[in-house]
């Protein structure tokens, strides 16, 4: 699967470290908001060297209201959006997590004079193929060296990974999606083009998260995959295109051409990847910030009229109703609730905490 990816060996581990990964159902977490997935720790370093642990939570990847409604996406879409977007989120955390934080080599000076790569021939920088210039210093890790928006730029170069490697029929394959061989028009074409619809769907609606008295971003998924929207929206062709025909774009839907994914989304996608990639590898802050801050900027028109159609049409956040366990005698028992508000609250009443 790496080698399927925009950069050569120069810029991955030397050696793969293969991820010690589980499939989790959530019992209680304590956290007011559930992630779908887990890749632990948070630093390249460890990872780099000593290996990472991912964690997939099952019951929150499948967790829905009852008769959710899904703003943007357009009415000929919405029955293969429904049928599909658990699956397309599945392969979305699965490679996320293990390929998308499990992947990449920070090129570092480990000690003075001593170097993780070649330093009398440094690596071709696949993005301006010229040798790189920049690396990190003793003492430096990437969040030293990338400071605010570390978190955010990383999240979304796994965001990236998985746009890429989901287009894989082969990949899709080991996740139980069709044959391995490229059908657009199949399963696996339906569990890909809603993995790229939910993609732009979510960097839309990721404006809620934008703050234009502080004209920052209040949370790094978000920003990530509104930065993922941008690309696809630059991919051009009408890959992605946000259709309106009324002034305050009350009747926004978000249109997704299928049969482009393979032929300008995922070059698309791609191509920013890869300098996210090696920009974070050799230290290049100032190019990467560089990037980052100019496809998540917000201008006026998607900070005040698109972001208040997105405001009005805010889907409540998900309450997770989570179950509790009962001992009597010597078994125990497992008591589920309704997905309601009545639900949750006896669920915490009977906790007894």
């Amino acid at each position: 699967m790496i080698p399927k990816l925009p950069w050569g060996t120069d810029f991955e581990k030397d050696k793969f470290l293969s991820p010690d990964f589980t499939s989790l159902e959530v019992l209680s977490f304590a956290c007011s908001g559930l992630p779908a997935g887990i890749n632990l720790p948070n630093y390249d370093d460890i990872r780099q060297n000593l290996g990472f642990k991912n964690v997939s939570l099952g019951n929150v990847l499948s967790a829905k209201a009852p008769n959710e409604a899904i703003p943007f996406v357009a009415e000929r879409d919405q029955e293969v959006f429904r049928a599909f977007r658990d699956p397309a989120f599945e392969v979305q955390v699965g490679i996320h997590e293990l390929l998308g934080h499990g992947t990449g080599k920070l090129l570092q000076e480990t000690a003075p004079g001593k170097y993780n790569f070649d330093i009398e021939n440094p690596p071709i920088s696949p993005v301006t193929n010229k040798p790189v210039s920049t690396w990190y210093k003793p003492g430096q890790t990437w969040s030293s060296v990338f400071g605010s928006i570390a978190s955010s730029y990383e999240e979304c170069r796994a965001e990236c990974v998985a746009m890429v490697l989901g287009c894989d029929f082969g990949i899709l394959k080991i996740f139980g999606f069709g044959d391995g061989k490229e059908d657009l028009a199949g399963e696996a074409g339906d569990v890909l083009y809603v993995a790229y619809l939910s993609m732009a769907r979510a960097g839309l609606v990721a404006l809620e998260f934008w703050d234009p008295k502080t004209q920052k971003w209040g949370q790094a998924h978000m920003q990530a995959r509104y930065s993922i929207l941008r690309t696809f929206l630059d991919a051009g062709d009408d890959f992605v295109k946000l259709s309106y025909s009324k002034e305050d774009l009350s009747d926004l839907e978000i249109h997704l051409d299928r049969s482009k994914i393979l032929t300008h989304g995922r070059p698309a996608v791609e191509k920013y990847l890869q300098k996210l990639h090696v920009y974070k590898n050799t230290a290049d802050v100032e190019a990467g910030k560089g990037l980052y801050d100019d496809i998540t900027s917000v201008d006026s028109w998607w900070g005040t009229t698109v972001r208040e159609v997105v405001l009005k049409n805010k889907v409540p956040r998900k309450v997770f109703v989570q179950a509790n366990t009962i001992l009597e005698g010597d078994q125990v028992s497992l008591k589920e609730y309704e997905p309601t508000l009545e639900g949750l609250i006896q669920s915490f009443a009977e906790r007894n905490v």
